[in-house]
């Protein structure tokens, strides 16, 4: 039995975390903790959850717990994370892995001082639609890749007291939103590019409220990666490969269990289709339960997180941004929403 404990009191959670581990027999949400004993506890009573922590480090001082969940802020996910792995527990971190590349080696480099696993919680990297996509780009047809577009965007309108829209905490729509293309593209092409330009449009705080970013490739291709959280604007997230033999069209990466297609245009003939599976979390659990039994390395964990965090960082560099002061500061807002496009939500008590 594998016993997960979530560190803050998420709106993630439910369905990251919780309902998949109750659709198994061999996976069992033991704690929950908030830096409010009574917020713990409440969300616990609401959740069905056995035991709650008025502090993330009574938590990782239950021995009875194997994995952490860690759902806080990016500010929070380097400290946090090395915390538990030094607790001689897993990690399981939400997206993005860090607030830049720096802080997720140090994190992946405590998981390799301690043997304990730290995986990124790309919970779509997992579905059967991900592999779908590399097979149809394996068998050829498509020819050679030419140009990638890649596009996750959704209407989040500007609040001073949401994370989304806080610099200093992980907040801007690459961190929140254009992660997710940055990762398919890389995980497309399977080589790390190179960051050519980037513009943004910013919120009254600094944080992005949009980001197009041009990258190229060492096998000649480029890609386009965009994310926006500009009120109004209608969400998606897909994904377009142009190849000289034909191009690809998927929608709805990010969810693909609530409705997704895939056009395969070749010789100017359409071949649409889906893939069968569960939801992008239950996927992604049955991975770490494997992952955990076999030792296998799996697909977000070792080197793709940094890789991932490096791109990040290149963009935000290229469009302008001066990041170096939020790098080490503390997670100490209240009053926020604690909810986004994903579903991520991150402890507000």
């Amino acid at each position: 039995m594998l016993t997960i404990g979530i560190l803050g009191a998420a709106g993630i959670a439910p369905a990251a975390i919780i309902r998949p581990a109750r659709r198994r027999t061999d996976v069992l949400i033991g704690g929950v903790a908030s830096r409010r004993a009574s917020a713990a506890a409440d969300y616990a009573a609401t959740h069905g959850i056995g035991r709650s922590y008025g502090s993330y480090a009574e938590l990782l001082a239950d021995p009875d717990i194997d994995l952490v969940y860690n759902a806080l802020p990016p500010s929070e996910h380097m400290r946090w994370s090395i915390a538990a792995l030094e607790a001689g527990k897993h990690v399981l971190c939400e997206k993005p892995f860090a607030m830049n590349a720096a802080q997720a080696q140090r994190m992946t480099d405590a998981a390799l001082a301690t043997g304990n696993r730290l995986v990124e919680a790309f919970h779509d990297r997992y579905h059967p639609l991900s592999a779908e996509i590399g097979r149809i780009v394996a068998d050829g047809r498509l020819g050679d890749i030419v140009e990638v577009r890649a596009d996750f965007s959704g209407s989040n309108p500007f609040d001073p007291r949401s994370i989304r829209h806080d610099p200093a905490v992980g907040g801007g729509s690459l961190m929140d939103l254009g992660c997710y293309p940055v990762h398919w593209v890389r995980a497309l092409m399977g080589e790390e590019p190179v960051v050519t330009s980037a513009t943004a449009t910013l919120n009254p705080l600094g944080a992005d409220l949009s980001m197009d970013a041009a990258l190229t490739f060492p096998s000649g291709a480029i890609a386009q990666v965009t994310s926006s959280m500009v009120e109004g604007i209608q969400l998606n997230s897909s994904l377009d490969v142009l190849a000289t033999g034909g191009h690809l069209h998927v929608d709805n990466l990010v969810f693909p269990s609530a409705g997704h297609s895939i056009t395969l245009t070749i010789d100017g003939l359409d071949y649409v289709s889906t893939v069968g599976g569960l939801t992008t979390y239950d996927h992604q659990l049955e991975a770490i339960v494997a992952g955990l039994a076999s030792g296998e390395l799996l697909l977000t964990e070792g080197t793709d997180p940094v890789a991932n965090m490096q791109v990040i960082d290149d963009i935000y560099a290229a469009a302008g941004f001066d990041r170096t002061g939020f790098a080490h500061m503390g997670f100490d807002h209240t009053g926020f929403d604690g909810t986004g496009f994903d579903g991520t939500g991150f402890d507000a008590a």
